[in-house]
């Protein structure tokens, strides 16, 4: 039933996405609203097959921000990309630059005005990175960032990059973090999805101004015992129904 659930979901999800792909493309040529606007149709449509194919619903908890501000989040699997077009407002994702180049959306993540860097490029793309979160905070936008830069499955070793620490130096804003379980349902690069309920917390903002190493410190400590809180929460939640 999972395989037949999550089979119907990812057909579902690569019509709807190539389908919007083509037909918002004139949306290209208007405002950078325009495509924010239609990037949050499309991820609640997302979220609508999810909850109708598969049987996997979401919830949030504690306060958005809804200013400029760093929100650094755990990245499990491609669910909570998702859900934070939908909650956070005209958000920067940082993103490897390769997406600016992938069919059908790439050209949506350029005039969205997202935060592309070349991975390889080392010293040269934390200053290029820092230079865009400095124009998107002038803005008023918030910037996204996961800060272990790459899906990481339930249980594995903290991977918490530099990159994150130099964004927090430079924009000189409080940071967000965020903690989820979306890899007990939906694991990284992984076929199948499972029912039930994701959870995406916000915890508590990190003021601006902290020396890196307690920064990091304390950013790493805070995403991981709530993400690991809420992974446990799902396994119960598991073994109480039948």
């Amino acid at each position: 039933m999972t395989a037949a659930r999550s089979l119907a979901f990812n057909l579902a999800f690569g019509l709807v996405t190539l389908a919007m792909g083509f037909i918002g493309l004139p949306l290209l040529l208007g405002r950078r609203t325009w495509v924010h606007a239609y990037g949050r149709i499309w991820a609640r449509a997302c979220m609508m097959l999810l909850k109708i194919t598969v049987g996997l619903d979401w919830e949030v908890r504690g306060r958005p921000p809804t200013d400029a501000v760093l929100i650094a989040a755990k990245h499990q699997s491609a669910w909570e990309t998702l859900a934070l077009i939908l909650v956070v407002r005209n958000p920067a994702f940082v993103m490897k630059k390769a997406l600016l180049w992938t069919p059908p959306f790439g050209p949506y993540l350029w005039k969205a005005g997202m935060i592309a860097i070349d991975r390889g490029s080392g010293a040269k793309a934390i200053r290029a990175m820092q230079t865009a979160a400095a124009d998107v905070i002038a803005e008023g936008r918030p910037i996204v960032v996961f800060p272990e830069g790459t899906r990481r499955a339930p249980g594995a070793p903290p991977d918490y990059k530099s990159g994150v620490a130099a964004l927090y130096r430079g924009i000189g804003r409080p940071t967000a973090p965020v903690a989820l379980n979306s890899g007990q349902f939906w694991g990284r690069n992984a076929f199948a999805k499972r029912p039930g309920r994701i959870v995406l917390a916000f915890l508590e903002p990190i003021p601006p101004g902290l020396e890196r190493r307690t920064f990091m410190r304390r950013l790493e400590d805070e995403i991981e015992t709530a993400s690991t809180a809420l992974a446990e929460e799902a396994e119960q939640a598991r073994r109480i129904v039948p």
